[in-house]
């Protein structure tokens, strides 16, 4: 029997089809309270699971993998030479960041400080799902980021038309 492929919720949702991939989609906003937790959007966490990783990301911005996306990620990384500076630098930036997270009975993680420092992660946090993973933002970084993101968000489509998009 097949399940339901498409499930909407919010102000966003998660689809993936039984055995499919995590698709990750929309944006909640949530604070973080004093012990460093995080609710986790109840639609993030059935694709998550109960336990995945959380590492530093790109744009100052928190990167949360399902399990399976951050084998495949790492396979990749695992390929890079190590001759290469930049590949180093990346794969030392990626990994000693990550840590894995278990969700509490509350739908929340702890996020250690190293991690929120790395992301100013403060109060007002913007949880945000990009396609395979999700990403936790500063909420005005994650405004301010939109804002400029925007305002060249017809010009970035007409560059990577040619991406076959």
């Amino acid at each position: 029997m097949k399940t339901e492929w498409w499930k909407v919720g919010g102000s966003g949702g998660v689809c993936g089809e039984s055995g499919a991939a995590a698709m990750f989609m929309g944006e909640w906003q949530h604070t973080l309270d004093a012990k460093g937790r995080l609710i986790i959007p109840a639609r993030f966490r059935e694709q998550l699971g109960d336990r995945f990783v959380v590492t530093r990301g790109l744009d100052h911005c928190l990167f949360v993998y399902p399990p399976d996306e951050w084998s495949i990620l790492e396979e990749k990384l695992k390929s890079l030479p190590l001759t290469q500076g930049d590949a180093r630098r990346f794969v030392r930036f990626l990994f000693s960041g990550a840590i894995e997270c278990e969700v509490d009975k509350q739908g929340r993680i702890t996020l250690p400080g190293n991690l929120r420092d790395y992301a100013k992660l403060d109060k007002n946090v913007a949880v945000i799902g990009v396609s395979n993973r999700v990403e936790i933002w500063a909420k005005e970084y994650w405004e301010t980021y939109m804002e400029e993101a925007s305002a060249s968000y017809e010009e970035i489509a007409e560059k990577i038309v040619d991406l076959g998009i």
